[in-house]
């Protein structure tokens, strides 16, 4: 496992220099479904997928999916809304099972970074999932679309992420799924890398420094 009752010392993502070329970085684009937004006080995680990026590449055929079993019912609004339903979730693995088989693929990838749209809200649901059971998540380098987006068009200023691909001209899939929602975001970040690059920056240091943002805690 790649948690426990304090850190592992090892290292789930594989530590590169700051000098490495950007086409060099693997990335693990991830998203979650959840019950509601209370996920640090009684929401659960019903869904977890990740989508393999290398460099400014999505690997399509790299993906990760799993159902998780909330031990809650789902509300009629989160079924309407994600399609989600208590019988899809019934059999599904638990949290910490999930979870587990998430960085499993992280690490089967050696990404070096995880990615998310408004990524604090999915790292703050596997922490709070893993919190009930007195686990505790290993710090990982994470990257939020929204920091790149806010480097590359300072002006543009909204959160939703089906809009941000249109107007990156970007894949849109299917909404409120983790699928879609991740494959939506690997190619909304691969299109900003490309933004990246061509404005002269080259590597995986520089991405850091970009997208830093020491509001969120990660």
């Amino acid at each position: 496992m790649f948690f426990a009752r304090k850190p592992l010392i090892q290292q789930v993502h594989t530590e590169i220099p700051l000098s490495t070329p950007i086409e060099e970085v693997s990335f693990t684009v991830f998203d979650t479904e959840t019950t509601g937004f209370q996920v640090a006080a009684y929401d659960r995680i019903i869904e977890i997928a990740a989508v393999h990026v290398r460099g400014v590449e999505v690997i399509e055929g790299n993906q990760f999916q799993t159902y998780i079993n909330p031990n809650r019912q789902i509300s009629q609004e989160i079924i309407e809304l994600t399609g989600i339903t208590n019988e899809m979730v019934e059999n599904a693995p638990s949290p910490i099972e999930a979870i587990s088989k998430l960085f499993h693929f992280i690490k089967e990838h050696q990404s070096t970074c995880l990615v998310g749209h408004y990524v604090s809200f999915d790292l703050l649901s596997l922490k709070s999932e893993l919190k009930r059971e007195k686990f505790k998540l290993q710090r990982i380098p994470a990257i939020d679309t929204l920091d790149l987006i806010g480097f590359i068009s300072p002006s543009y200023d909204m959160r939703d992420l089906h809009r941000y691909a249109q107007s990156f001209g970007t894949r849109i899939y299917d909404r409120h799924s983790a699928t879609g929602d991740a494959l939506t975001t690997a190619y909304l970040f691969v299109e900003l890398l490309q933004h990246f690059k061509d404005r002269g920056n080259r590597t995986w240091g520089e991405l850091l420094w970009a997208t830093e943002n020491k509001s969120r805690d990660y």
